[in-house]
């Protein structure tokens, strides 16, 4: 398809997905997944240097605060107060800051295009649930790509041995929980669409820093200067993606944003290749290839639909 088709296509589903405020949101989610790119291939950088998952995270997490924290305003605190759904933003905290954990701990031992693409699984549980927690309308057609996205996971997972020759390793488990729990959190964030985006990246780092403040005692490594540089620069980029990820579900649908999100299986395979020179298996790329074209198909769907319902 040629760019000028691409683009009509966009901005038709712009028009019948809620106008300016849909294609923003799709634009902020693109964004959004180079970003956190950047962040994950410094971080695991970082890590090959020595440093522990949990302090390269804990770090990170502080970073966030930093930055984010003066942006805060005493109203912010007080919409959440008394906007009620204080447990969904607790199960929101919790769930995203160790899906965080449960991503560095996996990219330890695995290359970034093979964990990425597991975490694809992400959008995929976030099209079926928004069905089952945000009551929108799934139907039988994307249900149908719902599963073969899940497929496309399983590949990249567990038929590694048939390929490589390689089983199925604590580091892809540990990634597809943490799937999982990113799809949760994304969910919350949809339900608290109307909370401050400072806030919602406030509280999302502050539990970040308790849970990794957890894994301290068991390994820490004081940087030097460049290094400490680094790892400040790791909690900058992702700072960036914060914003970023919460404003586009804040704007537009999750069923419709979550498909863009698969960009990041290209940033990762670039990065992953470039700065480790990973070169990623058959039972990825295959995946990959077939979580991303459940995806399309779900964003495709989902323009039908909006023109005719049905």
């Amino acid at each position: 398809m040629s760019a000028s088709g691409l683009a009509s296509r966009f901005a038709g589903f712009s028009r019948s997905s809620g106008g300016g405020n849909a294609l923003a949101g799709i634009a902020l989610t693109l964004l959004s997944t180079f970003v956190f790119s950047l962040s994950n291939a410094l971080a695991k950088h970082m890590m090959q240097a020595g440093y522990p998952f949990g302090e390269t995270v804990f770090v990170r997490s502080l970073t966030a605060m930093v930055l984010i924290a003066p942006m805060l305003r005493i109203g912010h605190l007080r919409r959440m107060l008394n906007g009620g759904k204080l447990w969904l933003h607790g199960v929101r905290c919790l769930f995203s800051a160790i899906e965080v954990c449960c991503y560095y701990w996996a990219i330890t031992g695995a290359g970034l295009a093979e964990i990425t693409t597991i975490y694809g699984a992400g959008p995929i549980y976030v099209t079926a649930l928004s069905a089952i927690l945000l009551r929108e309308q799934v139907g039988w057609r994307r249900w149908t790509a719902v599963a073969v996205g899940f497929a496309g996971v399983l590949i990249a997972v567990h038929p590694q041995s048939e390929f490589t020759g390689a089983g199925l390793n604590r580091h892809a488990l540990i990634a597809v929980f943490g799937s999982l729990l990113y799809a949760i959190s994304l969910i919350a964030v949809r339900r608290l669409r109307d909370t401050p985006n400072p806030l919602l990246v406030v509280t999302q780092v502050a539990a970040l820093n308790v849970v990794s403040l957890a894994t301290i005692p068991f390994g820490w490594k004081l940087p030097g200067p460049l290094d400490a540089a680094g790892l400040v620069m790791v909690g900058a980029i992702s700072t960036a993606g914060y914003i970023l990820v919460t404003r586009g579900l804040q704007l537009a649908p999750a069923s419709v944003v979550a498909p863009f999100s698969y960009a990041s299986l290209v940033w990762a395979v670039m990065l992953g290749y470039v700065v480790f020179g990973d070169i990623p298996t058959a039972a990825t790329i295959l995946g990959a290839a077939v979580i991303c074209g459940a995806g399309l198909f779900i964003l495709l769907r989902e323009r039908t639909r909006a023109a005719s319902p049905g």
